[in-house]
């Protein structure tokens, strides 16, 4: 039995699960991210099936950036069916890594924040002009470019030399810095935006929808910000200096733990600020699960 078992280990190589079970907190990790990735997965599942079903919500811009984000949670939350479930290590040396196309998931979602930001920006303060060039093909189209900016460079970075790759990490990281503080500065404008010009405008369901739309993407921004910038931080202090953590793989990763933890409550900010998003999520996804709550 044990030269079969032999044989067999010697010929296929599987990859080890994230936690060797030895301890009480190891059944806690590993049911974590198995819950974890299930919920995040069917919450935003559920948000880009709804919107996708709403002719009307297809039709606003700042609905095309949710759908966006929305397919870029559904990945994630997928994702950790494999990150938190078996021994990764993303970054280098890797281990068992996925050549950082899973990681970079939170990057589209990162970028598309920015332009969104910016969408709502242009729509209260130059609805003028925002009428007459931002279209939906403009969004579609930037939505796309999330994807194209993300991933070009992981793919970029695995065809080079190695010296090559590293110079083009750290210019993503730098990037990132200035993209982060663009979010922050936009995060400011949009709150003394929704604060100052929108209590001048008359009562109406316009003014309604530019403060709902302004509330979820502050709230949104902040949120996202608050749960991925300590594992941004992490990182960066692992490049500069010996005072970054470094842990044994994804799953007891604290600081990607909580940079995941984006794909769960970005959704679920998004159903709480949106009433239409909350009634089309319910008609196409969970009055058919769950026929017996229908009203």
């Amino acid at each position: 039995m044990s030269a079969t078992r032999g044989a067999g280990n010697s010929s296929v190589n599987l990859i080890p699960l994230s936690v060797d079970f030895s301890r009480p907190e190891d059944y806690v990790i590993y049911a974590f991210h198995l819950a974890f990735a299930t919920c995040a997965s069917v919450l935003a599942g559920s948000v880009f099936v709804g919107i996708l079903r709403s002719k009307h919500l297809r039709a606003q811009n700042r609905f095309i950036f949710m759908l966006n984000t929305s397919i870029s949670d559904t990945l994630t939350g997928l994702s950790v069916y494999y990150l938190g479930l078996f021994d990764v290590q993303e970054g280098y040396p890797s281990r068992n890594g996925t050549f950082h196309i899973l990681p970079s998931l939170l990057g589209v979602n990162i970028i598309t924040f920015m332009f969104a930001q910016f969408d709502r920006y242009c729509a209260v303060c130059h609805p003028f002009f925002y009428d007459r060039y931002i279209s939906r093909s403009v969004v579609i189209g930037l939505c796309v470019y999330c994807w194209f900016h993300v991933y070009a460079q992981p793919l970029a970075s695995n065809v080079v030399p190695l010296a090559m790759a590293a110079q083009i990490y750290a210019f993503s990281i730098a990037s990132l810095q200035v993209i982060v503080l663009t979010k922050v500065i936009m995060t400011i404008k949009l709150y003394v935006v929704a604060e100052s010009q929108l209590k001048r405008e008359p009562p109406g369901p316009d003014k309604e929808s530019k403060k709902e739309s302004l509330r979820i993407i502050i709230v949104v921004v902040i949120s996202f910000l608050t749960l991925w910038t300590p594992s941004f931080v992490n990182i960066i202090m692992k490049q500069v200096s010996r005072y970054g953590l470094v842990f044994r793989n994804e799953a007891t990763n604290a600081f990607a733990i909580m940079a995941r933890m984006n794909a769960l409550g970005t959704p679920a900010l998004y159903l709480w600020g949106s009433p239409a998003l909350r009634a089309s999520v319910w008609r196409a996804v969970w009055s058919k699960v769950l026929p017996e709550c229908t009203r």
